[in-house]
Protein backbone atom coordinates (compact mmCIF):
# COMPACT_ATOMS: atom_id res chain seq x y z
CA UNK A 1 0.00 0.00 0.00
CA UNK A 2 1.41 3.38 -1.09
CA UNK A 3 2.11 5.86 1.72
CA UNK A 4 -0.41 8.64 2.16
CA UNK A 5 0.56 11.78 0.28
CA UNK A 6 0.24 14.95 2.32
CA UNK A 7 -0.54 18.16 0.41
CA UNK A 8 2.01 20.91 0.84
CA UNK A 9 1.10 24.36 2.05
CA UNK A 10 2.57 27.22 0.04
CA UNK A 11 2.74 30.74 1.47
CA UNK A 12 2.77 33.29 -1.36
CA UNK A 13 4.78 36.50 -1.33
CA UNK A 14 3.56 39.65 -3.07
CA UNK A 15 6.09 39.50 -5.91
CA UNK A 16 4.82 36.07 -6.99
CA UNK A 17 1.31 37.43 -7.43
CA UNK A 18 2.53 40.54 -9.28
CA UNK A 19 4.68 38.29 -11.49
CA UNK A 20 1.78 35.95 -12.34
CA UNK A 21 -1.73 36.99 -11.23
CA UNK A 22 -2.98 33.49 -12.12
CA UNK A 23 -0.46 31.82 -9.82
CA UNK A 24 -3.04 30.41 -7.37
CA UNK A 25 -4.14 28.00 -10.09
CA UNK A 26 -0.64 26.56 -10.53
CA UNK A 27 -0.18 24.57 -7.30
CA UNK A 28 -2.26 21.47 -8.16
CA UNK A 29 -3.63 19.68 -5.07
CA UNK A 30 -1.59 21.74 -2.62
CA UNK A 31 -2.97 24.44 -0.34
CA UNK A 32 -2.21 28.15 -0.64
CA UNK A 33 -1.85 30.69 2.14
CA UNK A 34 -1.95 34.43 1.40
CA UNK A 35 -0.90 36.59 4.37
CA UNK A 36 -3.15 39.60 4.92
CA UNK A 37 0.00 41.76 4.74
CA UNK A 38 0.38 40.61 1.12
CA UNK A 39 -3.22 41.61 0.35
CA UNK A 40 -2.50 45.05 1.82
CA UNK A 41 0.66 45.41 -0.26
CA UNK A 42 -1.13 44.38 -3.45
CA UNK A 43 -3.72 47.05 -2.72
CA UNK A 44 -0.97 49.69 -2.97
CA UNK A 45 -0.13 48.47 -6.49
CA UNK A 46 -3.67 48.62 -7.90
CA UNK A 47 -3.47 52.22 -9.10
CA UNK A 48 -1.37 52.95 -12.18
CA UNK A 49 -0.80 51.86 -15.77
CA UNK A 50 2.36 49.80 -15.38
CA UNK A 51 2.30 46.02 -15.85
CA UNK A 52 2.45 45.27 -12.12
CA UNK A 53 -0.56 47.55 -11.57
CA UNK A 54 -2.57 45.63 -14.14
CA UNK A 55 -1.52 42.33 -12.56
CA UNK A 56 -2.51 43.58 -9.11
CA UNK A 57 -5.98 44.48 -10.34
CA UNK A 58 -6.38 41.16 -12.15
CA UNK A 59 -5.47 39.18 -9.03
CA UNK A 60 -7.83 41.28 -6.90
CA UNK A 61 -10.69 40.50 -9.28
CA UNK A 62 -9.81 36.78 -9.27
CA UNK A 63 -9.77 36.65 -5.48
CA UNK A 64 -13.03 38.60 -5.26
CA UNK A 65 -14.79 36.00 -7.44
CA UNK A 66 -13.90 33.12 -5.14
CA UNK A 67 -13.83 34.86 -1.78
CA UNK A 68 -16.28 34.31 1.01
CA UNK A 69 -16.26 34.12 4.80
CA UNK A 70 -14.43 30.79 4.71
CA UNK A 71 -11.41 32.28 2.97
CA UNK A 72 -10.35 33.57 6.42
CA UNK A 73 -11.18 30.30 8.19
CA UNK A 74 -10.90 26.86 6.62
CA UNK A 75 -10.18 28.22 3.15
CA UNK A 76 -12.00 27.92 -0.16
CA UNK A 77 -11.47 25.10 -2.66
CA UNK A 78 -10.02 26.10 -6.03
CA UNK A 79 -11.81 23.27 -7.78
CA UNK A 80 -11.72 19.53 -8.31
CA UNK A 81 -8.25 18.09 -7.83
CA UNK A 82 -6.95 21.38 -6.45
CA UNK A 83 -6.23 22.55 -2.93
CA UNK A 84 -7.66 25.43 -0.93
CA UNK A 85 -6.72 29.08 -0.73
CA UNK A 86 -6.84 30.87 2.61
CA UNK A 87 -6.02 34.37 3.85
CA UNK A 88 -4.21 34.42 7.19
CA UNK A 89 -4.23 37.36 9.60
CA UNK A 90 -1.38 37.96 12.03
CA UNK A 91 -1.18 40.44 14.89
CA UNK A 92 2.16 42.06 14.22
CA UNK A 93 5.45 40.18 14.28
CA UNK A 94 6.02 37.03 16.27
CA UNK A 95 8.63 37.18 19.03
CA UNK A 96 10.86 34.87 17.02
CA UNK A 97 10.82 37.17 13.98
CA UNK A 98 11.07 40.38 16.03
CA UNK A 99 14.16 39.14 17.83
CA UNK A 100 15.80 38.16 14.54
CA UNK A 101 14.91 41.13 12.34
CA UNK A 102 13.26 43.79 14.59
CA UNK A 103 11.91 45.98 11.75
CA UNK A 104 8.17 45.60 11.07
CA UNK A 105 7.91 45.05 7.28
CA UNK A 106 5.65 43.11 4.95
CA UNK A 107 8.44 40.57 4.40
CA UNK A 108 8.77 39.95 8.12
CA UNK A 109 5.01 39.62 8.55
CA UNK A 110 5.06 36.99 5.79
CA UNK A 111 7.80 35.17 7.69
CA UNK A 112 5.67 35.40 10.84
CA UNK A 113 2.83 33.62 9.02
CA UNK A 114 5.27 30.87 7.97
CA UNK A 115 6.60 30.32 11.49
CA UNK A 116 3.14 30.34 13.07
CA UNK A 117 1.83 27.82 10.53
CA UNK A 118 4.86 25.65 11.08
CA UNK A 119 4.16 25.52 14.83
CA UNK A 120 0.56 24.42 14.23
CA UNK A 121 1.34 21.84 11.53
CA UNK A 122 2.17 18.18 11.96
CA UNK A 123 5.64 16.77 11.33
CA UNK A 124 4.57 15.40 7.96
CA UNK A 125 3.16 18.69 6.68
CA UNK A 126 5.45 21.01 4.73
CA UNK A 127 5.10 24.79 4.97
CA UNK A 128 6.93 26.39 2.04
CA UNK A 129 7.39 30.09 1.36
CA UNK A 130 7.24 30.94 -2.36
CA UNK A 131 8.96 34.19 -3.27
CA UNK A 132 10.98 35.62 -6.13
CA UNK A 133 12.97 37.71 -3.67
CA UNK A 134 16.28 35.91 -3.13
CA UNK A 135 17.00 37.87 0.07
CA UNK A 136 13.69 36.84 1.61
CA UNK A 137 14.42 33.22 0.72
CA UNK A 138 17.74 33.54 2.56
CA UNK A 139 16.01 35.03 5.62
CA UNK A 140 13.46 32.22 5.62
CA UNK A 141 16.09 29.52 5.50
CA UNK A 142 18.01 31.26 8.29
CA UNK A 143 15.06 30.74 10.66
CA UNK A 144 14.32 27.19 9.48
CA UNK A 145 11.51 27.90 7.00
CA UNK A 146 11.53 26.15 3.62
CA UNK A 147 11.62 28.65 0.74
CA UNK A 148 11.45 28.30 -3.02
CA UNK A 149 11.39 30.45 -6.13
CA UNK A 150 8.23 30.45 -8.25
CA UNK A 151 9.36 28.07 -11.00
CA UNK A 152 6.11 27.25 -12.81
CA UNK A 153 7.05 29.33 -15.86
CA UNK A 154 10.81 28.68 -15.96
CA UNK A 155 12.44 26.97 -18.93
CA UNK A 156 14.60 23.92 -18.29
CA UNK A 157 18.04 24.89 -19.58
CA UNK A 158 19.57 27.64 -21.70
CA UNK A 159 21.79 25.05 -23.39
CA UNK A 160 18.66 23.42 -24.79
CA UNK A 161 16.86 26.67 -25.70
CA UNK A 162 15.85 26.77 -29.36
CA UNK A 163 18.14 28.97 -31.50
CA UNK A 164 16.01 28.86 -34.65
CA UNK A 165 18.90 27.77 -36.88
CA UNK A 166 21.29 24.91 -37.57
CA UNK A 167 24.44 24.36 -39.62
CA UNK A 168 24.61 21.15 -41.69
CA UNK A 169 28.10 20.09 -42.80
CA UNK A 170 29.26 17.70 -45.55
CA UNK A 171 25.90 17.62 -47.33
CA UNK A 172 25.74 15.54 -50.53
CA UNK A 173 26.70 17.78 -53.43
CA UNK A 174 24.19 16.40 -55.94
CA UNK A 175 21.31 17.27 -53.61
CA UNK A 176 22.81 20.62 -52.59
CA UNK A 177 23.04 21.65 -56.27
CA UNK A 178 19.24 21.51 -56.52
CA UNK A 179 19.04 24.71 -54.47
CA UNK A 180 20.55 26.50 -57.48
CA UNK A 181 17.96 25.15 -59.91
CA UNK A 182 14.23 25.79 -60.12
CA UNK A 183 12.31 25.59 -57.80
CA UNK A 184 15.37 26.41 -55.63
CA UNK A 185 14.31 23.89 -52.99
CA UNK A 186 14.60 20.28 -51.90
CA UNK A 187 12.02 18.05 -50.27
CA UNK A 188 12.05 17.11 -46.63
CA UNK A 189 12.61 13.48 -47.65
CA UNK A 190 15.75 14.42 -49.61
CA UNK A 191 17.00 16.36 -46.61
CA UNK A 192 16.26 13.50 -44.20
CA UNK A 193 18.39 11.11 -46.27
CA UNK A 194 21.39 13.40 -45.85
CA UNK A 195 20.93 14.70 -42.31
CA UNK A 196 19.50 13.58 -38.99
CA UNK A 197 18.88 17.16 -37.78
CA UNK A 198 15.52 17.90 -36.16
CA UNK A 199 12.90 19.16 -38.62
CA UNK A 200 10.94 22.11 -37.20
CA UNK A 201 8.56 24.48 -39.06
CA UNK A 202 10.26 27.74 -40.12
CA UNK A 203 13.66 26.61 -38.86
CA UNK A 204 16.63 28.13 -40.71
CA UNK A 205 19.50 26.05 -42.05
CA UNK A 206 23.01 26.72 -43.33
CA UNK A 207 23.70 23.72 -45.55
CA UNK A 208 27.19 23.27 -47.00
CA UNK A 209 29.99 21.04 -48.16
CA UNK A 210 33.47 21.63 -49.60
CA UNK A 211 32.09 22.95 -52.90
CA UNK A 212 29.15 25.18 -52.02
CA UNK A 213 26.80 26.41 -49.32
CA UNK A 214 23.25 27.70 -49.16
CA UNK A 215 21.00 29.55 -46.73
CA UNK A 216 17.62 27.88 -46.44
CA UNK A 217 14.44 27.53 -44.41
CA UNK A 218 12.06 24.69 -43.69
CA UNK A 219 8.58 25.79 -44.80
CA UNK A 220 5.80 25.92 -42.21
CA UNK A 221 4.07 22.86 -43.69
CA UNK A 222 7.35 20.88 -43.47
CA UNK A 223 7.17 19.80 -47.12
CA UNK A 224 10.09 21.73 -48.60
CA UNK A 225 13.36 23.39 -47.65
CA UNK A 226 13.57 26.61 -49.64
CA UNK A 227 16.68 28.58 -50.54
CA UNK A 228 16.91 32.07 -49.02
CA UNK A 229 18.69 34.97 -50.67
CA UNK A 230 19.86 38.15 -48.97
CA UNK A 231 17.26 40.88 -49.17
CA UNK A 232 17.57 44.54 -48.20
CA UNK A 233 14.74 46.16 -46.26
CA UNK A 234 14.21 49.91 -46.39
CA UNK A 235 17.89 50.59 -47.06
CA UNK A 236 19.20 48.13 -44.44
CA UNK A 237 21.28 45.25 -45.82
CA UNK A 238 21.87 42.03 -43.86
CA UNK A 239 25.55 41.58 -42.94
CA UNK A 240 25.51 37.92 -41.93
CA UNK A 241 23.47 34.74 -42.22
CA UNK A 242 21.49 35.32 -39.02
CA UNK A 243 20.43 38.81 -40.13
CA UNK A 244 19.33 37.32 -43.46
CA UNK A 245 17.25 34.77 -41.56
CA UNK A 246 15.77 37.48 -39.34
CA UNK A 247 14.67 39.59 -42.30
CA UNK A 248 13.13 36.54 -43.97
CA UNK A 249 10.98 35.81 -40.92
CA UNK A 250 10.07 39.48 -40.41
CA UNK A 251 8.79 40.13 -43.94
CA UNK A 252 6.97 36.79 -44.28
CA UNK A 253 3.30 37.55 -43.68
CA UNK A 254 2.49 33.88 -43.13
CA UNK A 255 4.52 34.00 -39.88
CA UNK A 256 2.58 36.26 -37.46
CA UNK A 257 4.86 35.69 -34.45
CA UNK A 258 8.61 36.24 -34.47
CA UNK A 259 11.24 36.47 -31.74
CA UNK A 260 14.78 37.78 -32.15
CA UNK A 261 17.43 37.38 -29.46
CA UNK A 262 21.03 38.44 -29.30
CA UNK A 263 23.49 40.69 -27.50
CA UNK A 264 23.67 44.45 -27.96
CA UNK A 265 24.64 45.51 -31.46
CA UNK A 266 23.42 42.45 -33.35
CA UNK A 267 20.69 44.48 -35.06
CA UNK A 268 17.54 43.03 -33.52
CA UNK A 269 15.52 46.24 -33.21
CA UNK A 270 16.93 47.85 -36.35
CA UNK A 271 16.04 44.87 -38.53
CA UNK A 272 12.56 44.61 -37.01
CA UNK A 273 11.83 48.29 -37.63
CA UNK A 274 13.28 48.33 -41.17
CA UNK A 275 11.31 45.18 -42.05
CA UNK A 276 8.12 46.73 -40.69
CA UNK A 277 8.62 49.74 -42.96
CA UNK A 278 9.37 47.41 -45.88
CA UNK A 279 6.00 45.61 -45.56
CA UNK A 280 4.01 48.58 -44.23
CA UNK A 281 1.36 48.38 -46.98
CA UNK A 282 -0.01 45.19 -45.41
CA UNK A 283 -0.60 46.82 -42.02
CA UNK A 284 -2.72 49.64 -40.65
CA UNK A 285 -0.06 50.82 -38.21
CA UNK A 286 3.41 50.06 -36.91
CA UNK A 287 3.72 50.03 -33.11
CA UNK A 288 7.12 49.95 -31.45
CA UNK A 289 7.11 49.56 -27.71
CA UNK A 290 9.16 48.50 -24.73
CA UNK A 291 8.47 47.95 -21.02
CA UNK A 292 9.69 50.65 -18.66
CA UNK A 293 12.01 49.16 -16.06
CA UNK A 294 13.44 52.13 -14.12
CA UNK A 295 17.01 51.92 -12.85
CA UNK A 296 17.38 50.90 -9.21
CA UNK A 297 13.74 49.79 -9.35
CA UNK A 298 12.65 53.40 -8.79
CA UNK A 299 9.08 54.12 -9.80
CA UNK A 300 8.80 56.40 -12.80
CA UNK A 301 6.07 58.34 -11.01
CA UNK A 302 8.63 59.73 -8.59
CA UNK A 303 10.91 61.04 -11.31
CA UNK A 304 10.75 64.79 -12.06
CA UNK A 305 8.94 66.24 -15.09
CA UNK A 306 5.78 65.58 -17.08
CA UNK A 307 4.88 62.30 -18.77
CA UNK A 308 6.82 63.06 -21.96
CA UNK A 309 10.02 63.95 -20.12
CA UNK A 310 9.71 60.84 -17.92
CA UNK A 311 9.27 58.33 -20.72
CA UNK A 312 11.54 60.08 -23.24
CA UNK A 313 14.83 58.48 -22.09
CA UNK A 314 13.30 54.99 -22.18
CA UNK A 315 11.99 55.40 -25.73
CA UNK A 316 15.02 57.23 -27.15
CA UNK A 317 16.85 54.04 -28.33
CA UNK A 318 13.85 53.25 -30.52
CA UNK A 319 13.93 56.73 -32.07
CA UNK A 320 17.70 56.27 -32.58
CA UNK A 321 17.06 53.13 -34.62
CA UNK A 322 14.50 54.96 -36.72
CA UNK A 323 17.05 57.72 -37.33
CA UNK A 324 19.63 55.15 -38.50
CA UNK A 325 17.15 53.92 -41.10
CA UNK A 326 16.22 57.43 -42.17
CA UNK A 327 19.88 58.39 -42.54
CA UNK A 328 20.21 55.83 -45.36
CA UNK A 329 18.39 58.36 -47.54
CA UNK A 330 18.51 62.04 -48.43
CA UNK A 331 15.94 64.28 -46.72
CA UNK A 332 14.20 64.77 -50.08
CA UNK A 333 14.00 61.03 -50.85
CA UNK A 334 10.54 59.51 -50.79
CA UNK A 335 11.63 56.94 -48.17
CA UNK A 336 12.68 59.66 -45.71
CA UNK A 337 9.55 61.71 -46.38
CA UNK A 338 7.40 58.60 -45.89
CA UNK A 339 8.86 58.01 -42.41
CA UNK A 340 8.17 61.64 -41.40
CA UNK A 341 4.60 61.40 -42.66
CA UNK A 342 3.99 58.08 -40.89
CA UNK A 343 5.13 59.55 -37.58
CA UNK A 344 3.05 62.69 -38.14
CA UNK A 345 -0.09 60.70 -39.04
CA UNK A 346 0.36 58.18 -36.18
CA UNK A 347 0.95 55.39 -38.67
CA UNK A 348 4.24 54.73 -36.86
CA UNK A 349 3.93 54.98 -33.09
CA UNK A 350 6.69 54.64 -30.50
CA UNK A 351 5.34 54.39 -26.95
CA UNK A 352 5.86 52.53 -23.66
CA UNK A 353 4.20 49.13 -23.47
CA UNK A 354 1.79 50.30 -20.77
CA UNK A 355 0.48 53.00 -23.15
CA UNK A 356 -0.16 50.45 -25.90
CA UNK A 357 -2.31 48.22 -23.69
CA UNK A 358 -6.02 48.41 -24.32
CA UNK A 359 -5.63 49.39 -27.97
CA UNK A 360 -7.03 47.26 -30.75
CA UNK A 361 -4.37 45.10 -32.40
CA UNK A 362 -5.99 44.70 -35.84
CA UNK A 363 -3.57 44.70 -38.81
CA UNK A 364 -0.74 46.01 -36.64
CA UNK A 365 2.97 45.31 -37.05
CA UNK A 366 3.78 45.30 -33.33
CA UNK A 367 7.42 45.33 -32.22
CA UNK A 368 8.09 44.76 -28.51
CA UNK A 369 11.68 45.67 -27.68
CA UNK A 370 13.54 44.57 -24.51
CA UNK A 371 11.08 41.69 -24.17
CA UNK A 372 13.42 39.87 -21.76
CA UNK A 373 12.05 42.23 -19.09
CA UNK A 374 8.53 40.84 -19.49
CA UNK A 375 7.08 37.99 -17.45
CA UNK A 376 5.62 34.91 -19.19
CA UNK A 377 2.14 36.11 -18.19
CA UNK A 378 2.76 39.49 -19.83
CA UNK A 379 3.98 37.82 -23.03
CA UNK A 380 0.80 35.74 -23.08
CA UNK A 381 -1.37 38.81 -22.51
CA UNK A 382 0.18 40.59 -25.50
CA UNK A 383 -0.04 37.64 -27.89
CA UNK A 384 -3.64 36.77 -26.99
CA UNK A 385 -4.72 40.30 -27.96
CA UNK A 386 -3.51 39.91 -31.56
CA UNK A 387 -6.33 40.31 -34.07
CA UNK A 388 -6.57 39.41 -37.74
CA UNK A 389 -3.66 40.56 -39.85
CA UNK A 390 -1.43 41.43 -36.87
CA UNK A 391 2.22 40.47 -36.65
CA UNK A 392 4.02 40.54 -33.28
CA UNK A 393 7.79 40.69 -32.99
CA UNK A 394 9.59 40.29 -29.67
CA UNK A 395 13.25 41.34 -29.47
CA UNK A 396 15.63 41.14 -26.54
CA UNK A 397 18.77 39.83 -24.90
CA UNK A 398 18.00 37.15 -22.32
CA UNK A 399 21.38 37.77 -20.66
CA UNK A 400 20.68 41.47 -20.00
CA UNK A 401 17.69 41.55 -17.64
CA UNK A 402 16.84 44.67 -15.64
CA UNK A 403 13.75 43.26 -13.92
CA UNK A 404 14.48 42.52 -10.22
CA UNK A 405 12.56 39.22 -10.15
CA UNK A 406 13.41 37.72 -13.57
CA UNK A 407 16.44 35.80 -14.80
CA UNK A 408 17.61 34.04 -17.95
CA UNK A 409 15.33 31.06 -17.27
CA UNK A 410 12.19 32.76 -15.93
CA UNK A 411 11.75 35.75 -18.26
CA UNK A 412 8.93 35.82 -20.76
CA UNK A 413 11.14 35.83 -23.86
CA UNK A 414 12.87 32.56 -22.92
CA UNK A 415 9.49 31.08 -22.02
CA UNK A 416 8.04 32.09 -25.40
CA UNK A 417 10.94 30.53 -27.33
CA UNK A 418 10.66 27.30 -25.35
CA UNK A 419 6.89 26.93 -25.68
CA UNK A 420 6.38 28.06 -29.29
CA UNK A 421 9.13 25.95 -30.87
CA UNK A 422 7.55 23.78 -33.57
CA UNK A 423 4.51 26.00 -34.18
CA UNK A 424 3.92 26.77 -37.87
CA UNK A 425 2.96 30.38 -37.11
CA UNK A 426 6.22 31.11 -35.27
CA UNK A 427 9.84 31.76 -36.21
CA UNK A 428 12.85 32.50 -34.02
CA UNK A 429 16.39 33.64 -34.76
CA UNK A 430 19.25 34.07 -32.33
CA UNK A 431 21.62 36.74 -33.67
CA UNK A 432 25.20 36.05 -32.64
CA UNK A 433 27.51 38.51 -34.38
CA UNK A 434 27.53 42.15 -33.37
CA UNK A 435 27.47 44.55 -36.34
CA UNK A 436 27.32 47.93 -34.60
CA UNK A 437 31.10 48.43 -34.75
CA UNK A 438 34.30 46.49 -34.15
CA UNK A 439 34.76 48.30 -30.83
CA UNK A 440 31.21 47.50 -29.69
CA UNK A 441 31.68 43.84 -30.62
CA UNK A 442 34.92 43.55 -28.62
CA UNK A 443 33.34 45.30 -25.61
CA UNK A 444 30.30 43.01 -25.73
CA UNK A 445 32.51 39.92 -25.73
CA UNK A 446 35.08 41.02 -23.16
CA UNK A 447 33.28 43.16 -20.60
Amino acid sequence: MAPKKFPKTFVLDTNVILHDPTCINQFEENNIIIPLAVIEEIDHFKKGTQVINLNAREFARTLDKISGNNIFNGGISLGKGKGKVRIVITKGLSEEIRSAFREDTTDHRVLTVCTELKKLSSDKERIILVTKDVNLRMKAKAIGVEAEDYTTDRVGSLDELYTGKETIENFEDEVLKKFYELPYAITIDEFAKNSKQEVVPNKFLIIRNQNRSVLSQIDNNMQLINRIDKESVYGIKPRNAEQTFAIQSLINNSIPLVSLTGKAGTGKTLLALASALHVRKYYRQIYISRPIIPLSNKDIGFLPGDVESKIGPYMQPLWDNLKVIQDQFQETDIQSITINNMVKDNKLVIEPLSFIRGRSLQRIFFIVDEAQNLTPHEIKTIITRAGEGTKIVFTGDIYQIDHPYLDTLSNGLSYLIDKFKGQKLYAHVNLEKGERSELAEIASNLL
